[in-house]
């Protein structure tokens, strides 16, 4: 079975955030080839998407994997969809930006 891999708008806002820093700090073509890996990385979740580790610690059904060791990439996975919520890079604490807040639902 083949997944679709959707990417909500907060993940396509952290590639852009990614693609400017990186496009500052070396070029744009340096830029643009790594944030479209990325993008290649998440697009191949259609064929396994249940890799990575899961993370319901931080919120039901989320699920972690790593890109090249310089990027977490958190998604979720449906019927047959594999929503990307987040690409972090860096180190940044993707924990506590996900972190879910059941008071919120009460």
């Amino acid at each position: 079975m083949h997944y679709r891999v959707v990417f909500t708008p907060e993940a396509l806002a952290q590639l852009e955030a990614l693609y400017s820093y990186v496009a500052q700090a070396a070029s744009p073509d340096i830029a643009a080839r790594y944030t479209d890996a990325i993008v290649t990385y998440c697009e191949g979740l259609h064929t396994f998407p249940l890799r990575g580790t899961r993370r319901d610690d931080i919120r039901p059904g989320l699920r972690v994997t790593n890109y090249k060791k310089r990027a977490v990439v958190a998604f979720a996975v449906d019927a047959d969809v594999v929503s990307v919520i987040g690409v972090y890079y860096g180190g940044q604490n993707y924990e506590s930006v996900l972190q879910w807040d059941e008071d919120a639902l009460k």
